[in-house]
């Protein structure tokens, strides 16, 4: 009956919710209290379309966070012992108040990220799936019953809640990377820290909001905000605190393997969603067209910003001129770049100064170089200060920067192949590998080809492929551990074997 009068709460709150109470909140949330800073200090939250100020939040250093931690800590004593019932409710609760907020939720969002308000839209629908997702996952979280060596034992499995828990989540996506995690971790029956992007904080407090009117108890969701000089003190001490007993982590492979290393003091689980340089390979046999159409999804969605954007793409000499072409007329049709929040925009700006500089950079040294430009190759400085051209690259060589980085922005290099076990060769050769796209008609180069590519999502013949239903995660130094799908809950879950003797029948 713990949360029998919460779920009640909730259920009048949503009937009656004003849809016209803003969700912009300027304070952070720890233990169902709206709080500032302990020190008062605060930091902007710029648009990046302009640079101008759209809000502020606390800036929190360790002495808030501790103060998050000790709210999740207790939280848990009670939290942990919740039915799966109760927090399913509990989160189709969450659900039914996103869906009812989408629109003002995307407006926030593109904002703060600059996204158009189609794709925010579109992040909104997928990130509000998570919680869908595990509101009805949460009641297939099963033990097992083993068959015993010998008579007169009980040999059982259980599965329990691993603790209370941090969540450090990126700007790309700030709403659907707290969600696929959050919606886990309550699942297990887990309290949650939830540290999002300095760059896009005011979608994570959004949430907050509407976990607040959806009844959550306090302590069982805190979300603390700061600034990237606090960042990195912040992430060694959630990392560091034996309180907090799984860390879960997207963003660059490089501060991924730093928090690895911090976690070690503790024995900490880990998920780590980091780097990709995806592979994008378009056989002799494939339908160009398709291709074309996959090659926009992946590579421009959130104007090149995703983790998974096709990164080096490889056509067959046969094939080569006819889908440069096609893509090159694609991109001049269909991208419109522009501030998301007009009408018929597809794609913003990048998120920060350094992001665009280091593009033009990479850009700028590939084509002084000897690279080949097709379209784009600059700022767009009469749209605003981060916006950058759809941009295609060919005869793109390992003397070039740009041959051996994640982009990470609205950038295509394409290479000519003609050998199949060659360019899998080039395309396993990074030491990264979340996801690879390919398209062939060929059905037995299709499971051999996905055989033989070392990534941990793969796209034959489709752009678009993560959704709750799947396991997303990659190898090698793309990351540890699953998000979404029945694997999402995992690593919040411990496995515990309890073995009952001297039974008597």
């Amino acid at each position: 009956m713990f949360l029998s009068k919460k779920i009640l709460k909730s259920t009048l709150k949503l009937n009656n919710f004003q849809r016209n109470m803003s969700l912009i909140k300027n304070k952070a949330y720890i233990n169902g209290k709206w709080t500032s800073a302990l020190n008062n200090e605060t930091f902007n939250v710029l648009n990046p379309v302009d640079k101008s100020i759209i809000g502020s939040v606390p800036d929190m250093n360790c002495d808030d966070v501790n103060l998050a931690i000790n709210s999740a800590t207790e939280a848990f004593k009670t939290f942990s012992k919740t039915t799966a019932k109760e927090r399913s409710d509990l989160l189709r609760s969450w659900y039914n108040l996103m869906v009812k907020n989408s629109e003002e939720l995307a407006n926030i969002l593109t904002q703060e990220n600059g996204k158009s308000l189609a794709e925010s839209r579109a992040e909104i629908k997928y990130g509000n799936s998570f919680v869908e997702w595990f509101s009805e996952e949460t009641r297939r979280i099963n033990g097992e019953i083993l068959q015993e060596p010998m008579r007169n034992r009980k040999l059982m499995i259980l599965k329990q809640p691993i603790g209370p828990v941090a969540l450090i989540t990126p700007w790309n996506f700030p709403h659907a990377m707290i969600t696929r995690k959050v919606g886990a971790a309550i699942a297990a029956g887990c309290t949650c820290v939830i540290k999002p992007s300095e760059d896009t904080p005011l979608t994570a407090l959004a949430l907050a909001k509407l976990a607040e009117d959806a009844g959550f108890p306090p302590g069982v969701m805190n979300f603390i905000t700061t600034n990237l000089n606090n960042s990195p003190q912040i992430g060694k001490l959630l990392c560091e605190d034996k309180n907090i007993r799984a860390i879960s982590f997207t963003g660059s492979t490089a501060v991924g393997k730093i928090l690895y290393q911090q976690s070690a003091s503790t024995m900490k689980r880990l998920s780590l969603e980091l780097g990709g340089n995806a592979p994008f390979i378009v056989f002799e046999s494939a339908n160009i067209d398709l291709a074309v159409g996959g090659a926009m999804q992946c590579k421009f969605r959130n104007t090149g910003q995703t983790c998974v954007s096709a990164n080096r793409f490889f056509v067959h000499n046969s094939r080569f001129d006819e889908f440069l072409q096609k893509f090159v007329d694609k991109i001049s049709q269909d991208i419109k770049m522009g501030d998301g929040k007009k009408n018929n925009i597809t794609h913003g700006p990048l998120i920060k100064q350094s992001q665009i500089d280091m593009i033009d950079h990479l850009v700028i040294d590939a084509i002084n170089k000897g690279a080949k430009l097709h379209c784009g190759g600059k700022k767009l400085s009469d749209l605003g200060p981060l916006f950058y051209a759809p941009t295609v690259l060919t005869e793109v060589n390992r003397d070039m920067e740009i041959y051996h980085r994640e982009i990470f922005g609205p950038v295509a290099v394409i290479h000519k192949f003609n050998d199949e076990n060659d360019v899998l060769n080039e395309a396993n050769s990074v030491n990264v590998g979340l996801a690879g796209y390919f398209y062939s008609e060929d059905l037995s180069q299709i499971f051999r080809v996905a055989n033989k590519m070392e990534v941990g999502m793969i796209g034959a013949n489709e752009g678009l492929i993560s959704c709750a239903e799947a396991a997303f995660g990659g190898v090698k130094e793309s990351g540890i551990g699953r998000e979404g799908s029945k694997h999402g809950v995992d690593d919040f879950l411990d496995i515990k074997y309890l073995c009952i003797g001297n039974i008597k029948y």
